[in-house]
């Protein structure tokens, strides 16, 4: 049994008085796998009465399956343009009846760049899982080169399973799949390159913010900027702000280059790129690139927005001849 996501009474349900056969997820999985924060769900709760949690005997939250999944869709209408007070002041057959249409996976659209067939790669991670999709990965790698292969291969491939996922036509699994998959492939491919490599300057230090987890970025502008015979630093995702500011200083950093995906809060992701700017010395330069909606048309000085990966080798020519550095 689960309960009601629109309650008559604000008492809390114990899992004492709910029979319910369904995984339980913590809050803060909730917010992991949603990509709603923690403060939204609860203010949420005592605003709409939605979600409605279960607790445990620490009185701690407790979301069945079902109404995760429920909560999956209710931050896909918001990315589609819905405001939260008019959808979750909705009836709950309004409400389900919305979330149902939302829930339908649209018609896959056909993109294609050079070699490479996006529906192609989906396809392929459908069907046959990562197994498939290291072998489709494999060989556009091998008839494209490195460049290409990050830019109009494992760029638009990684969009499009985000909207995928989105959409509701893959499951988080299978983003799961397709992440392990794409790390396999390019941190193989990136061995030859990074062999004997004479590393000069800029230094970066690559890592994203605390509550973003999706890391690919990260790994497709190392390759971009081992093509740049870059030196970089790589701390991986959610890094305490503290600790970026800490490591610039400790090894010197030139750039600090941050990745935001779509799952992070915009307002999340603009007051952590302020606060860093804001405590970062002037002689560190800081870029931020991603699918994020907040970086269209950013505007904070001493912040230089990188709309694509094809912008990294043009970001680190333009390095080196402020700072007096050879070009090649």
């Amino acid at each position: 049994m689960v309960t009601s996501p629109h309650p008559t009474s604000d008492s809390p349900v114990a899992l004492s008085e709910v029979r319910t056969p369904e995984p339980l997820l913590s809050i803060a999985a909730v917010e992991q796998e949603t990509g709603l924060g923690k403060d939204t769900l609860r203010a949420w709760e005592r605003r709409y009465g939605f979600p409605r949690p279960l607790r445990d005997a620490a009185g701690d939250r407790c979301y069945p399956r079902s109404l995760v999944d429920r909560l999956v869709l209710v931050r896909r209408a918001l990315l589609a343009g819905l405001r939260p007070g008019r959808l979750l002041a909705l009836p709950e057959p309004e409400l389900d009846a919305l979330l149902a249409q939302l829930a339908a996976p649209p018609p896959a659209p056909a993109r294609t760049r050079g070699v490479f067939e996006v529906a192609g790669g989906v396809a392929a991670l459908r069907s046959g899982g990562a197994e498939a999709l290291r072998h489709w990965l494999t060989l556009g790698l091998a008839r494209t080169g490195l460049a290409t292969f990050v830019v109009d291969g494992v760029a638009p491939l990684t969009e499009a399973v985000g909207e995928a996922w989105l959409a509701g036509s893959i499951a988080v699994y299978e983003e799961h799949l397709y992440s392990e998959a794409v790390q396999s492939v390019l941190r193989s491919a990136l061995v030859p390159f990074q062999t004997g490599l004479e590393a000069r300057a800029p230094r970066l230090l690559l890592t994203t913010v605390p509550g973003e987890a999706h890391g690919l970025g990260l790994l497709m502008a190392e390759a971009m900027l081992t093509l740049q015979a870059c030196r970089w630093l790589p701390l991986g995702t959610q890094t305490p702000l503290a600790d970026i500011v800490a490591a610039a200083a400790a090894h010197r950093i030139d750039v600090v280059a941050l990745s935001f995906s779509q799952s992070l809060p915009d307002a999340q992701s603009l007051a952590a790129l302020a606060e860093l700017r804001a405590r970062l010395p002037a002689s560190v330069t800081l870029w931020a690139g991603g699918g994020s909606p907040a970086l269209r048309g950013l505007r904070i000085a001493g912040v230089r927005v990188l709309t694509g990966l094809v912008e990294v080798g043009a970001a680190v020519t333009e390095w080196r001849k402020d700072a007096g550095e050879p070009a090649n």
